[in-house]
């Protein structure tokens, strides 16, 4: 258990890491990051902070929707924007495409890395995919339809908030999923121990 919650922390505090590095690489965004970015500009409060704002926001939305928080689900709140604003406090912007190119597929690297550790240790999905998970048992639509659906939605009020849509918004959108599929079987502690990865319909989401 102890390992577990280790494993946990370590996903989540990364995760927000890594979103911060593909921030100041500032060649695009994941959706999410893209309307945290587009509402942190329209507010004047950090984009960390703003995440974990609307992963609380989202949380709500479970409610008609019968969905029951885990532990991680209430840590991805807590931990994920926090680890994102103290990341962007000491990271600096880099300039040059090159740079910005290897800056951001370095966070992007961290970020399926930490969604095999947080996932792989199994306290419960983070508030955006259970989100998707949840319109998916409610309505019964497909995964990759309430994804899609959702993502497309927030990319769009993001991008129309100001936030950074670019090459590296298609970079994620095409490389995260085999990227975890990679890391989630080294730190899958299905039954307290590491087993091979199976698919699932539940994929992480930027934070």
């Amino acid at each position: 258990m102890t390992l577990r919650i280790a494993q946990l922390l370590i996903g989540l505090v990364l995760y927000g890491a890594g979103c911060a590095v593909m921030v100041r690489a500032g060649i695009g965004l994941d959706p999410w990051t893209v309307f945290a970015q587009g509402l942190s500009l329209q507010t004047g409060v950090g984009i960390g902070w703003i995440t974990n704002i609307v992963g609380f926001l989202v949380l709500l939305l479970w409610i008609p929707l019968r969905q029951r928080p885990g532990v991680g689900t209430v840590a991805n709140i807590l931990l994920v924007g926090t680890s994102m604003q103290a990341t962007l406090a000491v990271v600096p912007p880099v300039s040059g495409f090159v740079w910005e190119l290897l800056v951001f597929v370095g966070g992007m690297v961290m970020v399926a890395i930490a969604s095999g550790l947080y996932i792989g240790a199994r306290f419960g999905p983070g508030p955006r995919d259970g989100l998707m998970t949840g319109l998916h048992a409610r309505f019964g639509w497909p995964i990759w339809a309430c994804r899609l659906s959702v993502e497309a939605t927030v990319l769009i009020a993001g991008w129309l908030l100001g936030g950074t849509v670019g090459i590296g918004t298609v970079l994620f959108a095409a490389a995260i999923g085999p990227l975890v599929h990679l890391a989630l079987p080294l730190f899958d502690r299905r039954s307290g121990r590491r087993v091979p990865h199976r698919d699932t319909d539940a994929e992480p989401v930027a934070a």
